[in-house]
């Protein structure tokens, strides 16, 4: 999964929320040493230092929509681990879907990466729950959606190829590439067609040997093909929310 798992811990922490354990505007003290070096990081590059205090609805947004690694981390140590994210979504009758290693870990060595996994049907079926309210309580449903709604990373993923101004709440996930290996190249989301209709759709490039811009346009590409019989059916296999 690699970072699209940070929807599946973001959904975690907002069902602590829904049951009144967590509040978003509660302070999170960020220490210097929660901010880990050679790792992706906007919050780190924002708070240097450290030792700042950050509501939980800030480090949720850099977690999500920034696909913040530290952040991540964060929310998983206020969780209790990568544990009690894996019972939440067996909760939720979540299947082909296995979380064992936090972003440390994974920075670590590959053999951390392929642990944390899903099926693609898994994760478009888990957003198809989660878009009906069948994971989070109506305003965490809204809540999540806005934010990944404003992710900023993999703007040539699903959403490249797309009209502009589409609505496309998405995660992202990236291994990058070492010894001419990618791990994994991903884009999973809830993309809206101008008819209102929405659907789920999630593409996983793995173990690629392809360059970075290739692996972007095949889950791009993909995208474009979906969105293209969608619109010109107008029918069958969509979700609508009112």
């Amino acid at each position: 999964m690699l970072s699209v798992f940070k929807f599946h811990i973001a959904a975690a922490v907002l069902n602590e929320v829904d049951q009144g354990k967590f509040k978003l505007d509660q302070k999170v003290l960020v220490k210097k040493s929660d901010l880990l070096e050679n790792t992706h990081s906007p919050l780190r590059d924002d708070y240097p230092n450290g030792n700042v205090e950050l509501t939980l609805d800030q480090i949720i947004n850099y977690t999500v929509a920034k696909s913040d690694n530290n952040g991540c981390d964060i929310l998983l140590r206020m969780l209790g681990g990568t544990e009690k994210v894996q019972v939440f979504m067996n909760s939720k009758d979540v299947k082909d879907f296995q979380i064992k290693y936090n972003e440390e870990w994974m920075h670590k060595g590959v053999e951390y990466m392929y642990p944390n996994y899903s099926s693609t049907q898994s994760m478009s079926q888990l957003l198809t729950d989660f878009a009906k309210g069948k994971i989070l309580s109506k305003s965490s449903t809204e809540y999540l959606t806005k934010i990944m709604l404003g992710t900023s990373t993999g703007t040539n993923k699903l959403k490249e190829q797309l009209p502009k101004g589409t609505l496309v709440a998405h995660k992202t996930g990236s291994s990058g590439s070492e010894n001419n290996l990618t791990v994994a190249e991903n884009d999973a989301g809830i993309i809206t067609l101008p008819n209102g209709k929405r659907y789920a759709i999630t593409v996983f490039v793995k173990d690629s040997t392809e360059s970075w811009e290739t692996n972007c346009k095949l889950i791009s590409d993909a995208s474009k093909v979906v969105w293209d019989y969608f619109n010109q059916q107008q029918k069958g296999f969509f979700f609508h929310l009112k």
